[in-house]
């Protein structure tokens, strides 16, 4: 799941459009402005009264028309009252350090995710992982990242992989945690050329460089996957993706995965599990486990 535009490339200024919403609509309204704004951030602000406020990131004044049709919608499918958004002009380094200030580091497992303003010295023991909240999707906070690491925790504590391959890789985090779990080299591909560039960066700044590599990847149909791994053949893969996606590529990821071999689904809401499983198992795959935070759903299956 990817970001597919660059904030920071287009404009010296943007705009921010703030509503809340009832936590009952939180995973519907994430999927309905992913692909419509810059990005996209939720936080719950009232737990005692299941409130969360979400913010937009637009490079152009944004169709607040378009905004109120589309909270309409959420409204009347979750039966919640209509939210009222807002829209404010920000400058970049300001929104800059608004991020900085809201994003928190966070121990997932053994993982430690934090951005570059965080000082604190890692708990001890932890696997330390430095990303920044930006231009591509996965920073850690997303249920789908974190439900992504706590399953890939799981699997290091049993199983080892050599071939290694992060479909739709995003910022690179979870190339990168599983580059520091499993300590060999790792192949993450994106559709987007903006999150390319952000998970070399990312594997820069965690000193990864040399075992990760991105490069740009249409699915499984780009000749560095056919290239990489075991002729093409990896013994884990991870797909944190959409549930559309996730179906389509299922002989895919059937094909290019060793006998034997694990992969890690994410990206889908609990209630589309039963229809990705089914996509998968007619593939030959079995469920192993299955991970869940609020509404979204990891699989781990096994050819």
């Amino acid at each position: 799941m990817n970001t597919h535009k660059n904030p920071f490339a287009q404009s010296k200024h943007y705009w921010k459009v703030t509503f809340n919403i009832l936590a009952d609509a939180v995973s519907t309204t994430e999927n309905s402005f992913d692909n419509f704004a810059l990005a996209v951030s939720g936080f719950e602000t009232d737990e005692a009264n299941g409130i969360w406020t979400f913010e937009l990131l637009f490079g152009e004044m944004p169709d607040m028309e378009d905004i109120k049709r589309r909270l309409l919608v959420l409204s009347s499918v979750h039966n919640v009252p209509l939210p009222e958004a807002t829209v404010e002009k920000l400058e970049q380094q300001d929104w800059l350090a608004q991020v900085a200030r809201s994003f928190p580091p966070l121990s997932i497992g053994r993982f430690y995710v934090h951005g570059s303003h965080v000082e604190e010295t890692p708990p001890a023991g932890s696997i330390s992982i430095q990303v920044d909240a930006g231009a591509a999707f996965g920073s850690g906070e997303h249920g789908t990242t974190r439900c992504c690491m706590e399953a890939m925790d799981w699997l290091a504590r049993s199983r080892n992989f050599r071939t290694i391959l992060d479909m739709g890789c995003g910022s690179g985090v979870l190339a990168i945690a599983a580059a520091k779990l499993w300590r060999t080299d790792v192949l993450a591909v994106d559709i987007d050329p903006v999150a390319v560039s952000v998970t070399q960066k990312n594997a820069r700044d965690n000193r990864e460089h040399v075992r990760v590599t991105a490069a740009v990847s249409d699915g499984y149909s780009g000749d560095v996957v056919k290239r990489g791994g075991s002729n093409g053949k990896y013994d884990l893969i991870i797909a944190n993706i959409l549930a559309r996606p996730l179906i389509k590529f299922a002989p895919d990821l059937y094909f290019h995965l060793q006998p034997g071999g694990t992969a890690v689904l994410s990206g889908l809401l609990t209630s589309q599990e039963t229809m990705v499983m089914a996509a998968h198992r007619m593939q030959g795959f079995d469920l192993t486990r299955r991970f869940v935070h609020q509404d979204w759903c990891t699989l781990v299956i096994k050819k």
